[in-house]
Parts: structure tokens; sequence; C-alpha cells
């Protein structure tokens, strides 16, 4: 379009046209947009000498708008309407754009599956700064009740009421054998009663994962023997090549293939798995930009 072709009239002129309108009086609209009389009157003529057409009849007693004002009012309330859509959709792109997202995640998958997303989120929101907090399943529930954490990923077999989870994947758990043990035969798989004398490299007591085998156990009738308790699920399989001991893991937090000292049958008898989720507060406000890191977690780890 030819600039000479489009008339210099800003915004807030077109409001006041439309206001004045509305209301029918100079002494109203100027009240509504808390401006003086005489100057809402300045604005109103300096539109008609623009467009060089009467919008308004002034009398003593009140306003009437023109035809010609009729047809340019509507187009300044499609205008103005069109301007609003705009700037909302335009602050709805700098909040995704700009500002902080935290997650609240264990090491393995703050390892294995995080750096991916980040990657491709930073491709196209380069200032929003990204903050991962690791822990165990107790840190990730209180980072996230907390609000201190936007999501996290966790287990959803364990959230307490005003959490809620969305299913990622289920994790099949698996037995980390020394290459160098007894029972390290290339086997596809194992039963957990095959371990109830043999030293365990563990998770911590209150962890979910834990007590998922005790469980399992427990339910056998026999008592699985902890040698060595860790604090983090992705200590185990280091001590597992150096031959401390049996490790017992769900298959997201197995290292990356090539793996050297361990073989890692899948347990199948009986058959555990965990629930992997994003977890959020229930009825929390998300930002575009946390919505977008989470939209991005289901594609990489979601199940296909």
């Amino acid at each position: 379009m030819e600039s000479s072709v489009v008339p210099d009239i800003r915004a807030r002129e077109l409001l006041t046209v439309v206001t004045l309108a509305e209301y029918g009086s100079f002494v109203a609209a100027a009240s509504h947009l808390n401006t003086s009389q005489p100057a809402l009157t300045r604005t109103v003529k300096r539109v008609e000498r623009v467009l060089g057409v009467m919008l308004f009849a002034r009398n003593t007693r009140r306003v009437e708008i023109t035809p010609a004002g009729r047809e340019f009012v509507a187009v300044a309330e499609r205008v103005l309407n069109d301007l609003r859509l705009t700037v909302r959709s335009l602050e709805d792109v700098s909040r995704q754009q700009r500002g902080t997202i935290t997650i609240s995640t264990y090491s393995s998958f703050a390892s294995f599956v995080v750096p991916e997303a980040i990657r491709r989120f930073r491709h196209t929101r380069p200032l929003v700064e990204i903050k991962l907090r690791e822990g165990r399943q107790p840190d990730i529930i209180a980072d996230v009740r907390s609000g201190v954490a936007d999501f996290g990923v966790g287990y959803m077999n364990s959230l307490p009421d005003g959490l809620d989870g969305v299913l990622l994947k289920k994790e099949a758990v698996h037995v980390l054998i020394p290459t160098t043990h007894a029972l390290a035969r290339d086997r596809p798989s194992i039963a957990l009663a095959e371990l109830r004398n043999e030293p365990l490299v563990s998770a911590p007591l209150e962890g979910y994962l834990r007590r998922l085998i005790d469980g399992a156990a427990a339910a056998r009738g026999f008592a699985l023997q902890h040698a060595v308790t860790v604090d983090r699920l992705m200590t185990i399989p280091h001590h597992v090549a150096s031959g401390v001991g049996i490790g017992i893991l769900p298959s997201g937090c197995l290292p990356l293939p090539p793996v050297d000292g361990f073989q890692a049958p899948l347990l199948t008898e009986p058959p555990l798995s965990v629930d992997v989720a994003l977890i959020t507060l229930h009825a929390r406000y998300q930002t575009p930009a946390a919505l977008s890191m989470m939209e991005l977690v289901r594609e990489l780890y979601g199940e296909s």
C-alpha cells in the first residue's frame, strides 16, 4: 500500500472517536477517557481534518454522528479490536520467548533426556533461562508442591494429593549383574528369587524403587540383602561394574550403550515397572514457555 493513501491517525485518536460516538457527549466521553473536554475536541477536529470529512454534527445540547462518521466508527472499531488481539498475541509470544523455566527431576533423566529437550528448546527460545534441579522423588515432589519448579519428571506411582501426573512411559525394571558374577550368562531375564542371597547395591530405603522391590520380595516370602545403599540411582551401575554387588534399576536409569562391566537382564518374575510422569501442581498456571518444554519432553520420551 502506498504511504500517501494511509491516513496519519493514531490508535488513541481512533479510540477517542469511537468513545464519542458511543456516549454522544463530549463531557461523558472526556470523563471516560480521563482527559479534558478541550483536548478531546482538538483530537476529533484533527481526525476530521486528516480525513477531510465531518464525523460529528455539534450543537449546544448534543453531538450527532454523521453518516460518514458511522462508517468511519465501524472501521475504527474493527481496527482497535484487531490491534487488541495482536497485542495479546505478542504478549503471549514475549512470555514464551523470555523468562525462566525450572525443572525438577532425577539425575538419569536430567542426563539422558533433558539435554536434547533443552537443545531443541533453545534453538527457538534462546532468551529463556532454564534451571535444572536434580534430586530423588521426595525432592521432586517438594519442588513442584512448593512452586520452586514449574514442573517435575518423576514417578507417578507415589504422588500425594494436590499433584497431577501425566504418564510419559512405563519403564521395565532390570537387574544389573557384574560380568564376572556366576549369574551373568547372557540371559534375557531373571527371577527376583535368584537374588535373595546376593549382596545388592540399592537405592535409598525411603525411595519408591526400593519399596517396590522390597515389597515384591516380601510377597514371595523372603528379604533382599542390601549391602550398599547409595543416594543417586546413577551411582549404582558404577558399583555394579566394579563388582561390588548386583543392582536393580528401571530401564531409564541404565547407562547408554555400549556398556562394559555388567549385564542387564529384564526382571520377569515378577515383572516390575515404574510409571515416569510429568508432575505438576494442581491448577497451577503454566507459562507458554513451560508448556512448550513439557511438550518437548513428551515428544522425546513419551510412549510411541
